[in-house]
């Protein structure tokens, strides 16, 4: 699964570094979640950390391209004291996107996501072998 590069993105997770030189590219100083991408025998999840946030916060969906895309925009409550300033604060990120290329062998159909303790988790299901093979089709040159 790789991160996608869009024109309107600018931030690629650091879990991509060690396998994608990707140091060319500018970071900016902003602060996102952190992202873990797991591959298991039937499927590959997808971690986004993200305390306080509720499923309301996100909208994951896949483009017209087949890709995985991730919104969060989380609106803050408003203060319960007028006059209460942050003396620190590091929940910066209310609003994030990103967007994944999926592997070949992602079942597109049956992507899946939930939000618990403080964590997205999106399952994306394995196409089994057997079944790509047969999505593959033969053409015949005459």
């Amino acid at each position: 699964m790789l991160p996608a590069r869009r024109n309107n993105q600018t931030w690629i997770p650091d879990i991509f570094n060690d396998f994608f030189d990707n140091t060319w590219m500018e970071r900016p100083k902003a602060t996102a979640p952190a992202i873990n991408v797991l591959d298991t025998k039937d499927a590959y999840l997808l971690e986004l950390a993200a305390p306080g946030m509720t499923k309301q916060d996100f909208n994951v969906h896949l483009d017209e391209d087949g890709d995985l895309v991730i919104n969060m925009d989380h609106k803050e409550a408003e203060k319960k004291e007028e006059h209460t300033n942050y003396l620190r604060r590091e929940f910066s990120y209310s609003k994030f996107q990103q967007t994944m290329l999926l592997p070949e062998d992602a079942d597109r159909e049956a992507v899946s996501a939930k939000v618990e303790n403080g964590v997205l988790t999106v399952n994306i299901p394995k196409i089994k072998k057997v079944e790509l093979e047969k999505a593959k089709k033969e053409i015949t040159v005459e």
